[in-house]
């Protein structure tokens, strides 16, 4: 397999692409860490980002780089991986994430940034031998598993937060809630900060692997953490208004206790896909969580067709990121090289 050298003007050049794709993450996906409080009137948006970028960025210090290890050898082959084909995935993810951040779509950016990864590896070689399967495998699983868990773990909060606090007035529920939505909307932004941006960590990681800047064994550089988390912070502190919309209002109505088991069941499933590798979509886990808390109330609260129009936005998420990334890959390939 050939490999691209490129000089250090270039690699700045593309370096910079990445961090603009983790701000376009953030900005996209600040709607998971911040629909509830801000539907629940718990925090006013502006106040929100502020209180979500905050949490984003210090996630490096509470979870390993797990899921960036992940995306950096578990996608494609690490050999294949060139400038041309990292500028191609960016460039399909980037694309893919302002059409649905336009549109008001709960996307995955995690899947996203994969799907272009898969579409610039295989327009280089010509050949799906160089997808590692394995990782592929386990992150299209994530598409199904971390809603699912989010939902059911959501459900079951519900169910033990209303048998706590059956005796209580809802005047005293709701201002215990908001209060703990605080709570839970920074433990999100955690899971979210931590298992999101090791995604470009990863790709950067890749990319200075396919230079040589890390000898014969990949690795992450601190730098690398640091730049990633704080440009996904700053693209949270742009916000996603249109998304905002759809995960606070659309899918269902949410009460500060709703709010409060959506976003802890999503928080905990985050956790747990970071600790494991499994680099999932915050936007799929919160949306389970979301349905999963207006749900226990009662089923008929579910606005399902909105839902099913997420749902489906989900599974074309890889295939049209891989297309997108692919072309890009053949236009761009030819004029920087």
């Amino acid at each position: 397999m050939d490999t691209m050298i490129i000089g250090t003007p270039l690699l700045v050049f593309i370096i910079a692409i990445a961090l603009a794709f983790d701000m376009t993450n953030g900005a996209h996906d600040a709607a998971n860490s911040i629909a509830t409080v801000v539907s629940t009137r718990v925090l006013k948006p502006q106040y929100a980002v502020v209180w979500a970028a905050f949490f984003n960025f210090i996630a490096f210090l509470f979870f390993g780089l797990h899921v960036a290890n992940t995306i950096g050898k578990g996608i494609i082959d690490p050999a294949v991986a060139d400038p041309r084909v990292v500028l191609g995935a960016l460039g399909g993810a980037i694309f893919w994430n302002l059409i649905t951040w336009w549109g008001g779509i709960p996307s995955s950016s995690s899947h996203a940034l994969i799907g272009g990864l898969i579409g610039g590896a295989v327009a280089k070689t010509g050949t799906t031998s160089v997808l590692v399967w394995e990782g592929i495998g386990k992150t299209a699983a994530g598409i199904v598993v971390s809603p699912l868990l989010g939902f059911v773990l959501a459900q079951v909060l519900m169910l033990v937060v209303s048998w706590i606090f059956v005796r209580s007035t809802p005047f005293a529920v709701d201002r215990r809630f908001r209060r703990g939505q605080l709570f839970s909307a920074a433990l999100y932004s955690l899971g979210h900060g931590g298992n999101d941006a090791q995604k470009t960590i990863g790709i950067i990681g890749i990319l200075l692997f396919s230079q040589g800047y890390m000898g014969n064994e990949f690795h992450i550089p601190l730098w690398v953490v640091i730049i990633c988390q704080a440009a996904m912070g700053l693209g949270t502190l742009m916000g996603g208004w249109r998304i905002v919309k759809t995960m606070g209002s659309k899918i269902t109505d949410l009460k500060p206790m709703q709010g409060f088991c959506a976003e802890s069941a999503g928080a905990m499933t985050l956790f747990l896909a970071t600790h494991l590798g499994v680099p999932v979509s915050t936007t799929h886990t919160i949306t389970g969580g979301i349905m999963g808390a207006g749900a226990a109330r009662r089923t008929s609260s579910v606005r399902w067709g909105v839902a099913r129009g997420i749902i489906w936005a989900w599974f074309i998420t890889i295939p049209a990121s891989a297309v997108i990334a692919a072309v890009t890959y053949w236009i761009t390939a030819p004029l920087f090289w």
